[in-house]
Order: C-alpha cells, then sequence, then structure tokens
C-alpha cells in the first residue's frame, strides 16, 4: 500500500535517529537492518523494485539494491548506511536526533553519510511520472566503516550492474574521480626468551624486529621514489608505522615482538604485489638470523580508485559543479564498483573535515544545490 513520502526534513530525522554503527568492536557494532528497511519503503513508495539482501557473513546486516527502470546502462546513487562510533560527552548536540541550528543540519551520519539517501529520495521525487531510458539505481550497503563486507558481498554477486555510479560521501560537491587504498599488516617476530645477563641464552626478537623495520622504511623509500601522483595532496604512498610491542621486562631477552604497518599506495598499485614485496623484504631482512617471522593481515584492504577523466560522468560532474575531479587520501567503495564494470566518482555534500567528530553536521546551503545537481544527473544519464 502506497503511502505519503515524509519530507526532505522528515527523512534525515528518521535516518539520524535510527542508528546503525558499525564497529571492529563487538561492545559499539550494531545491525543496519532497520535503516535498510526504512529507506525500502520509501523506495517502494517510488515505484522502485527493492531488494534486501542480507550478508552471508552476518545476516544481521544487509545490503539494499532498488531499481527503477531498466536497460543496459543507467546510473548507481550509493552510500553507507552504517556510521562510526561517537565520542558520548563530547558532543553539544543529540547525536541521535536531527537539530537545526546555525544553517546546519547536526546529527551522527547527516554527514558521513545517512544524509545523502533523504537527497537521493528528494530528487527522486521529481521523477515519479517521467518513463526512464535507462535504469536508475540506489544502493545502501552495510559496514564501509568498518569490515567493507557489504561492498564485498555486491562482487561475489556481480550487482548492480550500470554503466555509471556516484557515491554521495562527503566532498563538499567536488567530484573525486581518484583516491588511495589502504593495507594494515602485522609483522610478528618470534625469538627465544632468556636471561638478560648472558645473550647466548636467548635469540632477541626485539632486536631482529629493529632489523625489520630499517628494512621497511628503506623499502618505504625505494616506493616513494618510484611512484608520485601530483593530483594527490600528498602525492606519494605513505607507510606508517603505527603500533610495536615486545617483550615483557627488561632483565629478560624479548622472546617476541609485533608491528603493525598502515600503508596506503596510489593509484597503480597492486595491494598483492605490496603485500609480497613485503614478506620478502621482512625474511630478507632475517635471513643470517635463527628469529622466526610471521606476516598477516589485520584486514583484506581496499584497492586505489581511478575512474578516467575522459569518463562522460566525470565529466558531467566537473560541468555540474563548475570544479575540476580531484584525488583524495580517504578510502570508498568506489573500487569495488568500478571492479563491477561502473564509472564511479565520489560527489557528496558535507565535509570529509567533520565526519567521524563530535558535532558531526550537513550544511544547509549545501542540500538544495546538492539535490539539484542529482535530478541533473538522473535526467541526463537516465532519462
Amino acid at each position: 500500500m502506497s503511502h505519503r513520502l515524509p519530507t526532505l526534513v522528515e527523512m534525515l530525522e528518521g535516518l539520524i535517529s535510527t542508528s546503525s554503527i558499525s564497529s571492529v568492536s563487538p561492545e559499539f557494532d550494531q545491525s543496519n537492518l532497520p535503516v535498510v528497511e526504512l529507506l525500502g519503503d520509501w523506495l517502494s513508495d517510488l515505484g522502485f523494485d527493492v531488494e534486501i539482501l542480507p550478508l552471508a557473513s552476518q545476516p544481521h546486516k544487509a545490503n539494499l539494491i532498488a531499481t527503477l527502470g531498466r536497460g543496459p546502462s543507467g546510473l548507481v546513487l550509493a552510500g553507507h548506511t552504517d556510521t562510526v562510533p561517537f565520542d558520548e560527552g563530547r558532543w553539544q548536540h543529540d547525536p541521535f536526533s536531527l537539530t537545526e541550528d546555525n544553517n546546519r543540519f547536526y546529527g551522527l551520519g547527516t554527514s558521513d553519510m545517512k544524509g545523502f539517501f533523504a537527497l537521493v529520495l528528494e530528487a527522486v521525487r521529481e521523477f515519479r511520472s517521467t518513463p526512464l531510458q535507462q535504469p536508475l539505481v540506489v544502493l545502501a550497503t552495510a559496514d564501509e566503516e568498518s569490515s567493507m563486507d557489504g561492498a564485498k558481498a555486491l562482487l561475489e554477486m556481480g550487482r548492480p550492474q550500470a554503466r555509471y555510479a556516484v557515491i554521495g560521501e562527503p566532498t563538499g560537491m567536488v567530484p573525486v574521480n581518484a583516491h588511495k587504498g589502504i593495507l594494515m599488516e602485522a609483522i610478528h617476530v618470534i625469538g627465544h626468551s632468556g636471561h638478560s645477563s648472558n645473550p647466548d641464552l636467548g635469540r632477541n626478537a626485539l632486536e631482529g624486529m629493529h632489523r625489520v623495520v630499517g628494512e621497511i622504511l628503506s623499502w618505504r623509500t625505494e616506493l616513494q621514489h618510484q611512484y608520485r601522483d601530483p593530483a594527490f595532496k600528498v602525492p606519494m604512498p605513505t607507510l606508517n608505522l603505527g603500533h610495536i610491542h615486545g617483550g615483557d621486562n627488561p632483565n629478560r631477552i624479548c622472546g617476541e615482538c609485533e608491528l603493525h604497518i598502515d600503508l596506503r599506495p596510489l593509484p597503480g598499485m597492486s595491494l598483492e604485489d605490496l603485500r609480497r614485496d613485503l614478506r620478502q623484504r621482512v625474511a630478507r631482512a632475517l635471513v643470517d638470523t635463527d628469529l622466526q617471522v610471521q606476516v598477516r593481515s589485520l584486514i583484506d584492504g581496499t584497492e586505489p580508485m581511478h575512474t578516467p577523466a575522459q569518463s562522460e560522468l566525470v565529466r558531467a560532474c566537473e560541468s555540474l559543479t563548475g570544479h575540476g575531479a580531484e584525488a583524495a587520501a580517504y578510502c570508498t567503495e568506489g573500487p569495488y564498483l568500478n571492479s563491477l564494470g561502473m564509472d564511479t566518482v565520489i560527489l557528496g555534500p558535507g565535509d570529509i573535515g567533520c565526519a567521524h567528530q563530535p558535532d558531526e553536521y550537513l550544511p544547509a546551503a549545501n542540500v538544495r544545490p546538492m539535490v539539484q545537481m542529482l535530478e541533473k544527473l538522473i535526467g541526463r544519464f537516465c532519462v
């Protein structure tokens, strides 16, 4: 049965008040099903065929694929339904209640990025009586902020199928056609503990890790000389030594030591190749020792994204915004949609600088221009 589609502000209120935090920490992690079901009801009222697809890895979470129209090309308007956890006590506004103040809409997910869905629905409202020549797909994913399981499930399904995709992450309404990837690796050096008074009584894993760190820093220098892209504010790949722990007491030879690193590759760099090179480098650093080493991935990682500047979608977004496409340091689900055969652009309201921060907000001044931009994209690629 058809219902009245809520107003834009009512949709924002409904999305923000429906908590959908995802986290690698189980105490914070929540289902996104209430948000997906809310979107599904609204999209059904607009005539979309709605599919809610639970994740095999986490059945209490789901992706949503809603389709209006048919054809071989078409446009996907995409976003993730989850938010990060929030800093309780540091917010001046209720994170789960939409607050209009100082020409801003405050609330957890207003900018990153549940608020985008309300703007998409507002834009689609204008096409209720307009026959589409190509399909319009609204895609809402799970767990972008933690595991990327929603995006990985789409790859396994080979869906959705379309020619173009816009992901409404907060870019200040400036199109982004490229971003770095990410991988996080753990290097675990295993020696043998013993009394510190005699080095021959053990094998010091911490001294072995010293060699490993030197090798990794040399590798970083080589990567930064080999790969550069001036489109990025930081134009080279970065490698951060983020966490280290070894041993348990000053008077014991360190028996084990573990280092965690974060590597952000540029487009054109392969995660598989980087992992292989890291393992070879680490093994080489310890080749003449009696130490053992294990290297494991802390996350699956996300490949870098690059959509060619010549793409019709990139050019359309540049024309609509009056900005040339830029490159970003953060990761999105863009590489997964590109792998499905779509030209993908990241373009949305809000500022990435206030994402993951207390008092996250969506500027009111972004709302109407973004809706109009979405209407023009739908008109161009679906009508």
